[in-house]
């Protein structure tokens, strides 16, 4: 890798996770190490039990402890889930500060700002700490403006029917 690129796949289309997790078999086939942390998508990631093959070039993390989409969850339920979102995004900066890998994906990352669990300046702090040699790949429905200054590339993936 020649230097760090931060992106951003977007949109409200289906595919989002698709894509990112295409771009980490292209990593790994490159001989990279990733590490891909999903969120607000429960604890079960069963469509994705083929990256277990791709271990230990890539692994994969959910922090959350419930099977159900964060949108599913009671109030009560929420406030419980927050703290182990928290826990990986934090988990996340870990990774960044090590150095462990030189891609980093933070699957529905962004719909975390949306939910108001992180704030953008996490992000920034996240994207300040990522060094020459780590990429780091954001997904979510929305990206804030003012985010954008602070990436290098954005692909928006909609619906068309």
């Amino acid at each position: 890798m020649d230097r760090r690129i931060i992106q951003i796949i977007c949109g409200e289309g289906w595919g989002k996770t698709s894509a990112a997790i295409g771009k980490c078999i292209s990593a790994v086939s490159r001989g990279e190490k990733v590490v891909f942390i999903s969120f607000l998508k429960g604890k079960e990631l069963k469509d994705y039990t083929c990256i277990k093959k791709l271990e230990p070039d890539m692994k994969m993390f959910c922090f959350e402890k419930e099977t159900s989409y964060y949108d599913e969850l009671s109030d009560e339920e929420k406030k419980e889930e927050m703290q182990n979102i928290l826990n990986g995004f934090h988990f996340a900066g870990k990774v960044v500060e090590t150095g462990e890998c030189d891609l980093l994906v933070l699957d529905e990352v962004l719909g975390l700002l949306d939910h108001g669990i992180i704030t953008i300046q996490d992000i920034y702090r996240l994207i300040e700490h990522c060094d020459d040699q780590i990429s780091l790949l954001m997904t979510g429905k929305y990206v804030p403006k003012e985010l954008l200054q602070h990436v290098d590339m954005v692909s928006r993936i909609d619906q068309v029917k």
